[in-house]
């Protein structure tokens, strides 16, 4: 196979590049300092927050990287500086917020210029981000604000619990907003126009080679658009139910607790 059938390696983060405990495993940081090496671009494509992902790549010794985060509404290149911003409006942010909503069985979250704000206090989502220790504000949505809103996202015991919600958003604000899914369990409202493959269309505009010199992995409703537009698309084998429907005509492969993205990049790359 030949050591460069591709330009760029485009990756999610949870569920895909990170293991099962949520952290960058060993293997895959000593992947992408080889591919690095080999002069392929590293991009991460997540839903989570910039300073969130920067943390993790701070554990890769690289010399260039971009992080498209909140799915798409911020770039940021490895050095910190903003690429890319699309908010919400701060009066639709500010609404979407305050969509009522089941308070036994979801709770609401936003990612904002200022921070991570919660509507109540869940130590245990402390061990999705125990490498970077992001942490949320509890805050009264209903007397918060919209400035800088990346994304609201809502949280369910069930995706049962979303759906009312979902159908509600979508009747109110039509195509100024965009809605998608990180994990069946996590709805996620941004801007509309935004998503990873919009922003990642806009990172390799500067770049010499196209969408078509990309492969990018995924495994939520989140990632379509991205699997779908770039030259290869893979869908984890832990991937959601959703995604693997949708895109039948992409491969699958392992599992992200045994680090199968990095085992698939050393065999596409030649890198041992």
């Amino acid at each position: 196979m030949q050591n460069r059938p591709f330009r760029a390696v485009v990756s999610d983060l949870d569920g895909t590049l990170l293991n099962g405990d949520h952290v960058i495993g060993d293997f895959t940081i000593e992947t992408l300092e080889k591919l690095a090496q080999k002069k392929i671009d590293v991009i991460l494509a997540t839903g989570r927050s910039h300073q969130d992902v920067a943390h993790i790549l701070g554990k890769v010794k690289l010399d260039n990287a971009v992080m498209i985060t909140s799915n798409g509404a911020r770039v940021h290149n490895l050095q910190g500086e903003l690429l890319l911003s699309n908010s919400l409006p701060e009066d639709i942010a500010l609404e979407i917020m305050q969509t009522p909503y089941d308070e036994k069985n979801v709770f609401v979250n936003s990612y904002q210029d200022e921070g991570w704000f919660i509507s109540l206090d869940l130590p245990e989502l402390a061990k999705y981000h125990q490498d970077s220790g992001f942490s949320y504000q509890v805050v009264d949505f209903q007397h918060h604000h919209g400035r800088g809103t990346e994304k609201v996202f809502f949280i369910g015991r069930t995706p049962a619990d979303l759906a009312p919600i979902e159908a509600h958003l979508k009747a109110r604000f039509g195509d100024a907003i965009y809605i998608t899914y990180s994990t069946p369990q996590c709805l996620e409202i941004m801007n509309k126009n935004v998503s990873k493959a919009t922003a990642l269309a806009q990172v390799v505009q500067g770049r010499e080679y196209s969408l078509n010199a990309c492969i990018a992995f995924g495994d939520g409703m989140n990632d379509i658009e991205m699997l779908s537009e770039v030259g290869k698309g893979c869908i984890m084998g832990n991937a959601d139910p959703r995604l693997v429907l949708a895109c039948p005509q992409l491969e699958q492969i392992g599992l992200n607790r045994h680090e199968a993205v990095a085992s698939y990049l050393r065999a596409t790359f030649g890198v041992y």
